[in-house]
């Protein structure tokens, strides 16, 4: 029987990129879109729903078991971005940025585990960033919104051992999508003692995601690996060879020459 995967978020970018893979690769693939009318043309199913509700998310997945009889992979997709200085972020902003990154995973996740479990198994996949791993100028509540996706792995996937459920994290580094249209970038006030420093990174930040990012076919890839695994590793790490040896750096080096590094980097 062909597998069962729901992708959140899988109407754009990096979610339509592994939802088209994996279709092609003979999956029964679902995604979640809050507007699926605008996506007519999309080759997996789309749902009409939003992480961000309890309800919905419960809606979606009953949609799903009671059209498939199971769940076998659900990959935690949907997320937005986030900019500025961390003195100047507005908390309604922060909040919503955690609702999308962090709390609508986490109960998403929390809702499949008891389908998983009816059906002796299953594969949740998180995919939060590079920036998880390294507390980064002007991105700090981006970065801590992912960091803290990757430490619920961590943990959730002891506690569900015993059920043969495998959860994973994807760390992606920059790659070709619509990102920089859905992120808050948290203020634009050119009084700013920050402002200067800020728009620099910012226009940087854009220019990777527009120009350099990689193609987002090897996380789609990268997947379909993970899904056949029998024993998939905690941590997935992808991007260019600097982003993931960045990584690498911070654990070898002492915190304060890492800093020094950060900041003659970004021009700070």
């Amino acid at each position: 029987m062909s597998k069962v995967v729901l992708i959140t978020g899988g109407s754009s970018g990096i979610g339509k990129t592994i939802g088209e893979y994996l279709k092609n690769k003979n999956y029964i693939v679902y995604g979640t879109s809050r507007n699926p009318s605008n996506y007519k043309n999309s080759v997996i199913n789309l749902i009409k729903s939003n992480i961000n509700i309890k309800d919905d998310i419960n809606e979606c997945l009953n949609y799903v078991y009671q059209k498939e009889g199971k769940i076998d992979v659900l990959i935690n997709n949907a997320g937005i971005g986030f900019t500025g200085p961390i003195e100047e972020s507005k908390l309604n902003d922060v909040e919503n940025l955690f609702k999308t990154n962090f709390f609508g995973p986490l109960e998403i996740t929390k809702q499949v585990l008891p389908l998983m479990r009816k059906n002796g198994g299953g594969l949740v996949i998180n995919i939060t960033s590079i920036a998880a791993y390294i507390g980064l100028p002007f991105r700090g509540i981006y970065c801590a919104s992912k960091s803290a996706l990757e430490i619920v792995t961590e943990s959730l996937r002891m506690e569900v051992k015993d059920f043969n459920i495998k959860i994973v994290n994807i760390a992606p580094g920059d790659f070709k999508t619509d990102i920089v249209k859905r992120r808050i970038d948290s203020f634009n006030d050119k009084k700013s003692l920050y402002f200067n420093k800020y728009y620099r990174l910012w226009k940087k930040m854009n220019d990777h995601v527009e120009k350099g990012g990689s193609d987002p076919k090897m996380i789609a890839i990268l997947v379909h690996k993970i899904i056949n695994k029998k024993k998939p590793k905690i941590h997935y790490v992808i991007g260019t060879r600097f982003q993931k040896f960045s990584i690498i750096l911070k654990r070898l080096l002492p915190d304060l020459i890492f800093e020094k590094i950060l900041i003659k980097y970004n021009k700070l």
